[in-house]
């Protein structure tokens, strides 16, 4: 569900760290020192001095053109090799699952002096986009790349390829990660070369034994056809996953031996000690197993075939892995002090604090102390002494750029203006110095700026934002509710601009309500609704969003985690009777005009309002909903639910089906036939239920779009326009 996740927490903030030695998702490139940054434009390959602006060509459009070729490569994304005299390019990218991380590669050897460069293509032999996650050795000799489920290694001055792994098929998966991986876990780059570059480690996933799930297509051919899916379903174990290092020249694989039934556990974190010690290169491990609620991190030694435990933690609920707070890469490690110490994030003492732990795991440090939650880490500065994140210890709706010492000394420092109140992202420079600083709130579009660290001053005329224009009219409330229950929640309400407090107007909610998204954050999305065609608070509507329990909010281990086997009932709780309390506060909503709308997560959410709470919501439209639990993948359903086996009556009673017959209101669904994340079976079922019970209710389906409904053309303008005149004529707009 992570794809509509992004929508709802869409701020335009998207910024990270760039590893030279390999790709990553993020927009700044840093150059080593933190004072340039790397980018690609006009067929070039630019380094812009982050202090004067200064632009310098790198790579010319004359060197990114092949022997023979009439235009340059289009550069997606580039790596320099540690000493800058390599390049690595890819190109001609597609599509996988979520991303395009499938294309072609080519190594540019940069001229030496009285010399020319070399272009050449990597893996030539290997068919076109067929290549995923090349990245160059440590020692610029080799590039390694995965293709058709195998791992090669090429030695770059010769083109001599060696294939390391020969048993690759589309369910025996090495160097990258099967569906559920990728979406839920965020691993797709599945392999890493060692510190010496003679050694690689990878990921294999075994998911033969893992049901197709099958999508059919029944418009791109006379006849149709089905398109697999390997998809775990929750209730079905895990695929059985192992590390193996294998030689850059080729050989056999050394397959670590981790304790536990891999088909029982999940290997979310890998990565080789920055330098080996003189027993060799060792790793570093982190296992989960199935419930998700214990984590293991090992030290492994390949040469000796040791694997040793450092430490262990256990939840009564989940325990979240490293890509709810880095983004950029989520299967790493960071290291301190030259391997001798890495930090951890742990929700150990109620609150998600970073941690200093010596390489043995035997010292740990308390970086973060105090009864709040740091959000994303940003920055480790070695050489200055600090750890770089965001958090927001009193509003859990916003973020501010903190940092604090690296040995545990000092005390929290709050880096961001005070007169600045909202969200707040930043991309540190590596040596702390300087950051490319966004900020937006609810009545302040994203903008962006270059500042100096710690003062946060600007780096630059004309790089500050200063106070960026306002959205004129714009009338959006930030407020908390407290609900019967004793449950504060947060929200937004943004009223019609010819706001009158002595009429009734109707009001429509925005949804998710599941653990991995929040609807309330102070950004300027909040209050807009892009499904709407035209402004739909100019036409007479409030909008409104709250978040219940279970939300990742940064309001403690608690909060987020009280709706462990209760999704589906506690939020869905949490928000009726928030709206209850807010009629009761304000007599300008018309509580017989009550919307709600929501995708993914979302969908379901509205789905199991308009069925559990007829009596406060007249119409709904949900889209991709997960209309029954037991259909959607193990990974996320086990880590907050269970497993069925064990609690199956909490699957049921959370799901939409289970509740149809509540239906008085009306109802739009929507959803993709095409939907290799949340499945159209969802829709066909919850038909089923509300033809059962001659519910009556509007559906439409949308031949072969994915789980964000946008390929094909015309797909997006007809969805919004389906949306609007189904939300005009069954919630009509203005007021009375």
């Amino acid at each position: 569900m992570r794809i509509i996740r992004s929508l709802l927490l869409l701020t335009g903030l998207l910024i990270a760290h760039f590893s030279p030695a390999q790709f990553r998702s993020r927009a700044v490139r840093w150059t080593a020192d933190g004072n340039a940054t790397l980018s690609s434009a006009k067929n070039a390959i630019i380094r812009t001095d982050v202090r004067t602006g200064t632009e310098t060509e790198l790579v010319s459009a004359a060197e990114l053109t092949p022997t023979g070729g009439k235009a340059p490569i289009t550069v997606a994304d580039f790596a320099f090799s540690r000493d800058s005299s390599t390049v690595l390019i890819f190109t001609n990218t597609a599509r996988v699952w979520r991303y395009n991380t499938r294309g072609d590669y080519y190594v540019l050897t940069r001229p030496k002096p009285g010399t020319s460069g070399t272009l050449r293509q990597v893996g030539a032999k290997q068919p076109s986009q067929s290549m995923l996650y090349a990245k160059l050795s440590p020692d610029g000799k080799r590039v390694a790349y995965v293709s058709k489920s195998n791992l090669f290694s090429e030695e770059i001055a010769t083109g001599k390829t060696t294939q390391l792994t020969s048993d690759g098929t589309r369910q025996r998966i090495n160097g990258t990660f099967d569906w559920a991986y990728e979406e839920e876990f965020g691993c797709r780059d599945g392999f890493r070369w060692s510190p010496d570059s003679k050694q690689l480690l990878y990921w294999q996933v075994d998911a033969s034994k893992i049901r197709d799930f099958l999508m059919i297509d029944n418009t791109d051919s006379i006849y149709s056809y089905t398109i697999p899916v390997e998809y775990p379903k929750v209730g079905e174990s895990p695929s059985p996953t192992r590390l193996g290092v294998v030689s850059a020249t080729g050989g056999t694989t050394k397959w670590l031996t981790i304790p536990g039934d891999a088909a029982q556990h999940y290997l979310v974190r890998a990565e080789w000690f920055p330098t080996a010690n003189p027993a060799g290169n060792e790793l570093i491990v982190q296992q989960l197993n199935r419930k998700q609620n214990e984590s293991i991190i090992y030290i492994c030694q390949p040469a000796k075939n040791l694997v040793t435990p450092i430490f262990t933690e256990t939840d009564k609920a989940w325990i979240d892995i490293k890509a709810r707070w880095d983004r950029d890469d989520p299967t790493g490690w960071e290291w301190t002090n030259g391997g001798k110490s890495f930090l951890w994030v742990s929700e150990k003492d109620g609150w998600r604090h970073i941690y200093l732990f010596s390489r043995d795991g035997k010292t740990q440090t308390l970086l973060t102390p105090g009864n709040y939650d740091m959000a994303e880490l940003e920055r480790i500065d070695e050489a200055g002494g600090y750890v770089y994140f965001t958090a927001s210890p009193d509003n859990a709706t916003q973020r501010y750029l903190y940092r604090v010492p690296l040995n545990g000394s000092g005390k929290l420092e709050r880096l961001s203006p005070a007169n600045q109140a909202g969200t707040h992202g930043y991309d540190v420079s590596p040596n702390g110095q300087v950051a490319l600083h966004t900020f937006t709130n609810s009545t302040t579009p994203p903008g962006r700026s270059w500042v100096r660290l710690p003062d946060h001053s600007p780096l630059r005329s004309g790089t500050s934002p200063g106070r960026p224009t306002q959205a004129r009219g714009k009338n959006i409330r930030f407020f908390t509710v407290t609900t019967t229950d004793n449950v504060t929640l947060d929200g937004w309400m943004a009223l019609p601009p010819a706001f009158d407090s002595t009429k009734r107007y109707p009001i429509v909610f925005q949804v998710y309500g599941e653990p991995a998204a929040v609807t309330t954050n102070d950004v300027f999305s909040a209050g807009n609704n892009d499904l709407f065609v035209g402004d739909m608070l100019k036409e007479g509507y409030i909008y409104a969003a709250l978040d219940n329990r279970g939300t990742p909010a940064l309001k403690g281990a608690a909060w987020r985690k009280s709706i462990y086997r209760q999704i589906g009932r506690m939020n869905i709780r949490d928000q009726a009777m928030g709206a209850r309390a807010l009629f009761a506060r304000h007599s300008f909503i018309d509580t017989s005009r009550v919307a709600v709308w929501g995708w993914s997560g979302g969908g379901s959410t509205t789905l199991n309002l308009l069925f559990q709470y007829p009596d406060i919501y007249q119409t709904g439209i949900a889209v991709a909903a997960v209309a029954n639990q037991l259909t959607y993948d193990n990974i996320y359903q086990e880590r907050y639910m269970g497993l069925p086996q064990e609690n199956r009556e909490d699957f049921v009673a959370g799901s939409p089906i289970s509740h149809v017959k509540g239906l008085k209101g009306n109802l739009l669904y929507i959803h993709g036939t095409g939907d290799d994340n949340v499945h159209y079976a969802n829709a066909e079922m919850l038909v089923n239920e509300l033809v059962k019970y001659n519910k009556m209710f509007q559906f439409m389906a949308y031949p072969n779009r994915s789980h964000g409904i946008f390929e094909g053309a015309g797909t997006r303008q007809h969805l919004s326009t389906l949306y609007t005149e189904f939300l005009k004529k069954n919630c009509p707009a203005g007021g009375r």
